[in-house]
This record gives structure tokens, C-alpha cells and sequence, in this order.
């Protein structure tokens, strides 16, 4: 038994429901810098507009898709590896304004700017009589 619960903040939305999705094609490291978390994704292959970021419901989704060019038809492969896919990782980011989340991709690398929650304190003392 762990003493850390298993879902913290980061943690993938889809770990518990589909564990041999595509999302070890996404690899990412994510660490505190000051008030902020930050995602950085690998992305090779992918341009920039073959991205996407969405939040939704406390859940910020990275998605990238590759697909094959039209052009590709009169190839005669030997052999062919390379894929053509769609991928996407979800993330929970709590109450987070979206316009607060900055992203930037530079050398296949997406890195994403969130910042941390900002905790209310809704202690309250109860006076006994």
C-alpha cells in the first residue's frame, strides 16, 4: 500500500480505463518553476499546427495528428515504419483559468506553461457555546 493516493494532480486522465493507449508515443516530463507547473512534451515528426491544446472540465488535453500526404500513392515502399496517427494525453489541471496557460514548440518539443492552482482556504472555526 502506498502512503502517496495514485491520483494527483498530472496524473493521466485515461490510466486506469485504457493502459495500451498510444500515450507512450507522448512523452513527457513535468516539474514546478515557481507558481507554475511545466509540461514538456516530445513531439518529433509533428509541426506546430499538427497540435492542439484544449482544457475542458479541469482537463487540459494535448493532441497532435500526423496523416499521410496525397502524394504518397505512387510509392512503391519496401518497407514502411514510419506512422501516420493521431495522439492525445489528458491531464487534470484542477480550476486553472485557461488564459493563464502559455504554450511554446521549438525543436519538437511542446512545452506548456499551467499555472498551480491557487488554494482558497475554506477553513472556517466553529465557536462553541
Amino acid at each position: 500500500m502506498s502512503l502517496v493516493p495514485k491520483k494527483i494532480f498530472f496524473d493521466d486522465f485515461f490510466d486506469d480505463f485504457m493502459p495500451t493507449t498510444k500515450t507512450m508515443d507522448m512523452k513527457c516530463d513535468i516539474y514546478e518553476e515557481g507558481k507554475n507547473y511545466i509540461i514538456e512534451l516530445d513531439a518529433p515528426g509533428f509541426d506546430k499546427k499538427d497540435i492542439s491544446i484544449d482544457v475542458d472540465n479541469k482537463y487540459l488535453t494535448i493532441s497532435a495528428k500526423r496523416e499521410s500526404s496525397e502524394d504518397e500513392s505512387d510509392r512503391n515502399y519496401i518497407r514502411k515504419e514510419r506512422s501516420y496517427t493521431n495522439m492525445s494525453r489528458s491531464f487534470y489541471i484542477g480550476s486553472v483559468d485557461e488564459k493563464d496557460i502559455k504554450a511554446n514548440f521549438k525543436d519538437g518539443i511542446l512545452k506548456v506553461v499551467v499555472p498551480k492552482e491557487e488554494k482558497v482556504d475554506n477553513k472556517k472555526k466553529i465557536e462553541i457555546e
